[in-house]
């Protein structure tokens, strides 16, 4: 059975109350689509970026964190993709979502109120204890950087 997390979702102004909440698509879905809160279309030319704000401020528990990702077809169909990504919204983050698209399509691309943007995809998080050491233990790989175990 899957785990569900409670999260706590706020809207910042009334007049994108008919904008949908994020929600999955499908039942197997691991993503909220969460969509666009804008008045007017957005134009994102070749090589732009544009913060399209969503209209909504979370409250995730402590031990979890929201990761933006961006929609496959999105970057399929028309080359957009979100510039951090996956960008994090940690869970003492209070303000607004806001998500950082760019075109690397050849075309323009619009957006509209309620557009599907991105994705949120909640993870558990775990904190590490960092332990300063005069060594490693040694690996097959050791020292290997970029590229050492090539393509095939």
């Amino acid at each position: 059975m899957i785990e569900k997390v409670r999260i706590k979702v706020r809207r910042l102004k009334d007049e994108f109350s008919d904008i949908p909440l994020p929600e999955y698509s499908t039942q197997g879905s691991s993503g909220l689509d969460i969509r666009a809160a804008v008045k007017e279309e957005i134009v994102i030319s070749p090589g732009e970026i544009k913060l399209v704000e969503t209209n909504l401020s979370v409250e995730i528990p402590e031990t979890y964190e929201i990761q933006v990702r961006p929609r496959s077809g999105l970057a399929a169909k028309y080359g957009i993709g979100i510039l951090n990504s996956p960008g994090t919204v940690d869970s003492d983050y209070r303000g607004e979502i806001k998500i950082i698209l760019i075109n690397f399509g050849k075309e323009d691309f619009k957006i509209f109120r309620g557009d599907r943007i991105a994705q949120l995809v909640i993870s558990k998080i775990y904190k590490a204890e960092l332990i300063e050491t005069d060594g490693l233990e040694l690996s097959e790989r050791g020292e290997g950087g970029f590229g050492h175990t090539g393509k095939s």
